[in-house]
């Protein structure tokens, strides 16, 4: 039996360093606080005081879940309890919703906890690849790394990399022999992630049949993350079997969310499209996984049963992905449901890189580029105009005027530089770095030595696979057939931005702050209906009504609610007023803006520290 052969486990070569590259090109981002952030960390906050409710800090969120009078957050409780070491050393002088947009304090709880998990994950490729193709692990683990959706996650607080390595672990350690082990890493993929189930379900699968009792000992192993999560719901959610999902407090997808099973339906072609051909796309960013396909059905030679696996978790978290109501999950560079499944394909990749080198490589350079220049703008939620690629085709001309140099977002490297297009510079520069030493690492030597074999359905594969990546880029580029709906056919995000100032930045209680909030439209046509809600946290008081350039007016105190009418293309208008601080601590202003009922890109806050 296929289980019964030598593990694949062996370290490549550069091991070190590759991770070390990977580390700092994927974890110098320090991305602006978002809701996954809130439902994560509020619920470490409330962990870290005994309790399960989150009632301030998940008030101006869009991620939570109401049940009774409390909110809760909507996820799966692992990420927070993984993060919450980290949060108890940097996160406790003041409650997560009157952190700054930008915090290096939440950068560091970030690379403390879904940064490791992606470093570990990294360094779980590289050894399986190099067991599965010797000298070809290196490439392997900078094609996962930095060519795929996990490269843009590793330092957020989204839940799916932790989610990806926890599952990977879990079928490596019952490839291994392992398990209970197994069923341990299993329970806790799921309790950090709901989605990995499946994965968790393929693997149980691939044990029955090696036999009874390492089905046992793998449910056994699972039970303590079972229970865990039984007794966070029955304890939130008044029963074991309640997911947060069902209580979810979301005035844009709770609709959505409850129609199929939580939200996932049969595959339908709008969001398959969007999933593989769309402007984040499989085939657009990320080629080299096609190869790592073709890579998976080499595997099957001598590893046939665990093939069997990574293709089954590919293919099911495909497909939900696909029903799925928002394939790419709101506001992401692309469809970040799949990322747990993205080890088990990148089992294909080294068997790719030594049976067709150049052309693996060159898949890889692209997906590395592709993926690193979105890495850099992506939480900027900017609009990108015929993919990433059409964005990076203007930089030569328009240099730091371009609409990609304008979107770069903060980076610990700019902190010693000049900066945001200088720290961008120098992670560009890590990530060649890493992909030099990565291919370098190949044994070009005895791949020159080689006689040419390629078989008439190696050709035929060879052109399928470029045709497909062809297609795809052309049809993101130029948005057919059904447009620029990042977010899914059900959910279309209007292309209003908005962005929020003040005068000063720092007050005292009882002193004066000017705010100002941009609304710009940067879509074509008019954006009908416009409408801008800004909401004030408890300690600020509105001073007079605010001022407004177009539109019916503004109604309300601690919520305004302006209705702005309409905006050209490309325009935009703002509205200005005074608030005075009644409480000492941080306040924050958060401001939303919606056209024709449909979401803006972005949720931005503001937070004024105000000395008593």
């Amino acid at each position: 039996m296929s289980g019964e052969r030598r593990f694949p486990w062996v370290r490549p070569r550069r091991e070190a360093l590759l991770l070390a590259l990977v580390a700092v090109v994927a974890l110098s981002p320090v991305y602006t606080q978002n809701a996954q952030d809130a439902a994560h960390l509020c619920l470490s906050e409330a962990l870290v005081h005994g309790r399960l409710t989150a009632d301030s800090c998940l008030s101006d969120s869009l991620d939570r879940s109401r049940h009774g009078a409390h909110l809760y957050s909507d996820k799966a409780p692992g990420l927070a309890a993984i993060a919450l070491p980290a949060f108890s050393v940097l996160g406790r002088e003041a409650p997560p919703e009157q952190w700054p947009p930008f915090d290096l304090r939440l950068w560091g709880i970030r690379v403390l906890s879904v940064g490791l998990c992606f470093v570990l994950c990294a360094f779980m490729v590289g050894r399986v690849s190099e067991g599965l193709a010797p000298g070809y692990g290196g490439a392997a683990l900078v094609a996962f790394a930095l060519g795929t959706l996990v490269e843009p996650f590793a330092a957020t607080e989204f839940d799916h990399v932790p989610a990806a390595m926890f599952a990977f672990a879990t079928f490596l350690l019952a490839w291994r022999g392992h398990p209970f082990l197994a069923g341990l890493a299993g329970g806790l993929a799921v309790l950090t992630n709901f989605e990995s189930g499946l994965a968790v379900v393929i693997v149980g699968v691939y044990l029955a049949v090696r036999g009874l009792r390492p089905l046992g000992r793998y449910l056994a192993g699972i039970l303590p993350g079972a229970v865990l999560l039984g007794a966070y719901d029955w304890a939130a959610f008044g029963a074991p079997w309640r997911l947060p999902y069902r209580y979810l407090d979301n005035v844009y997808y709770s609709t959505s969310q409850k129609s199929g099973f939580f939200g996932i339906g049969s595959p339908h072609v709008f969001q398959s499209v969007e999933v593989l051909a769309g402007p984040g796309g499989l085939l657009v960013l990320s080629p080299v996984l096609d190869l790592a396909c073709v890579g998976l059905f080499l595997v099957r030679r001598e590893h046939p049963a665990e093939a069997a696996v990574c293709g089954a978790v590919t293919a099911g978290f495909v497909l939900l992905d696909c029903g799925y109501f928002a394939p790419y999950g709101g506001l992401s560079p692309g469809p970040r449901f799949l990322i747990p499944a993205l080890p088990f394909l990148a089992v294909g990749l080294a068997p790719a890189f030594r049976r067709a080198p150049l052309t693996t490589s060159v898949a890889a350079v692209f997906s590395v580029i592709s993926m690193t220049a979105v890495t850099l703008v992506w939480s900027s939620n900017v609009v990108l105009r015929r993919t990433v690629w059409g964005e990076l085709v203007r930089i030569p001309s328009q240099l730091g005027s371009s609409r990609y140099a304008r979107s770069l977002t903060e980076n610990v490297l700019h902190a010693v530089g000049p900066g945001r297009a200088w720290g961008a510079a120098v992670v560009a520069l890590v990530a060649v770095a890493a992909l030099v030493a990565g291919i370098g690492s190949l044994p070009w030597r005895e791949i020159g030595r080689r006689r040419p074999t390629s078989s008439r359905m190696a050709v035929v594969v060879g052109i399928a696979i470029a045709y497909l990546v062809v297609v795809a880029q052309v049809s993101a580029a130029f948005e057919y057939p059904y447009g620029n709906r990042t977010a899914g056919s059900a959910i279309v995000i209007a292309p209003v931005g908005t962005s929020i100032s003040s005068q000063p930045w720092t007050s005292r209680v009882g002193g004066a702050v000017a705010v100002a909030v941009k609304v710009a439209y940067e879509g074509n046509g008019v954006a009908n209906d416009l409408v801008l809600s800004v909401k004030l946290s408890r300690g600020l008081q509105l001073e007079g009504p605010p001022s407004y350039l177009i539109g019916s007016g503004c109604a309300g105190t601690q919520l305004v609610v302006c209705n702005l009418d309409y905006l050209p293309a490309f325009q935009s208008t703002m509205v200005t007023f005074v608030v005075r601080p009644i409480a000492g601590g941080w306040q924050s202003i958060s401001a939303w803006a919606t056209s024709g009922g449909q979401p803006g890109f972005n949720h931005p806050r503001l937070v004024i520290p105000v000395a008593t």
